[in-house]
Formats: structure tokens, C-alpha cells, sequence
């Protein structure tokens, strides 16, 4: 358990230093910017409260927003993601009879089940982050737009850096 928490945290700091230093000077087309650090919610303990993964989720939000100045408009796109991440789990696995401190993967899940949850996650976060970002609908087109290719390249490196994980962990716990 110790240990499960310790890759959290090294997630974490991982995985917004990535976001802030890296990602978020990316911007593919001046249309695509992708949000990785949303692996952090992914990963989560599956037996986790829904308390403890809101609390986490605002956390992680709160820090990217910190060092890219977005004024909590990640924390309150985590916040909704850590929401609904429950019942994702419980679409996707039995999660009453996983062992305690599983951690979402593709060998936990199945290729198929982990790339439905990792996309519908990270599609429910950014249409979250992208309506609370525009909080306009003058130039539709645009948004929807800049959600699907920011979804379609933020879920291809996630599941990029997945398989690299499963590849060195030998068991993806």
C-alpha cells in the first residue's frame, strides 16, 4: 500500500512538471493542446472513496492552475472528473473483486475496457475544461474543434505512456 502511494506521488509531481514545463507550451496547429496530467485520475486506487478522489482530483487541478495561472479552471475539470470516475469504474470492472490498491491498467481492465475508461475520463474532463474555458458559445465550431483533437492527442499519449508503464513494471501494478 506504502508503495502504491509513493508511485502516486512521484506521479503526480511527474506528471504536472510535464504538463507545466512541457505540455502547455505545445499548441499543434495553435488548436491542440494536450492534457496529460489527467494520468494521475486515471491511475487512482480502485477502491478509493469518491471523497478522497475529488479531494485528490482538486489538488492536482489546483497545482496545475498554480504554475499556468488558468484562474481554477483545472481544478474545476479534475474536480468533475474525480466525480464521475466512480461510475466509470463501475462500467468498466467489477471493482468489488479486484484486490485492494489495484491501480487501473490495461492488463487489470483489458486493452478494450482501459482505452473506454481512459477515453470517456479524459473526454468528460476536457469538455469540462474546454466549456469552462471558452464559457461562450460564439464560435462553436472552433470549440468542439479544439476539444476532439486535444481529447484524440491527450488519450493517445496517455495510453502511449500506459503501455510504456505495463512494459516496465512486467505486471502494470
Amino acid at each position: 500500500m506504502i508503495r502504491t502511494w509513493f508511485r502516486l506521488a512521484v506521479y503526480f509531481i511527474v506528471f504536472v512538471l510535464l504538463q507545466v514545463l512541457v505540455m502547455n507550451n505545445i499548441h499543434l496547429f495553435k488548436l491542440v493542446t494536450p492534457f496529460i496530467y489527467i494520468y494521475v485520475l486515471l491511475k487512482l486506487p480502485v477502491d478509493m472513496t469518491r471523497s478522497s478522489v475529488i479531494i485528490l482530483s482538486f489538488l492536482l487541478g489546483l497545482t496545475v492552475d498554480i504554475f499556468s495561472n488558468t484562474f481554477g479552471m483545472h481544478a474545476a475539470a479534475c474536480s468533475f472528473a474525480g466525480f464521475i470516475r466512480r461510475l466509470l469504474l463501475e462500467r468498466f470492472a467489477d471493482i468489488k473483486d479486484l484486490p485492494e490498491g489495484s491501480l487501473p491498467s490495461y492488463e487489470l481492465f483489458g486493452y478494450g475496457k482501459f482505452i473506454r475508461y481512459a477515453l470517456l475520463l479524459t473526454a468528460l474532463h476536457h469538455l469540462a475544461l474546454f466549456v469552462i474555458e471558452s464559457f461562450t458559445f460564439f464560435q462553436p465550431l472552433l470549440m468542439i474543434i479544439r476539444m476532439f483533437s486535444a481529447i484524440l492527442f491527450s488519450l493517445l499519449l496517455i495510453l502511449v505512456i500506459e503501455a510504456f508503464n505495463l512494459e516496465k513494471n512486467g505486471n502494470g501494478k
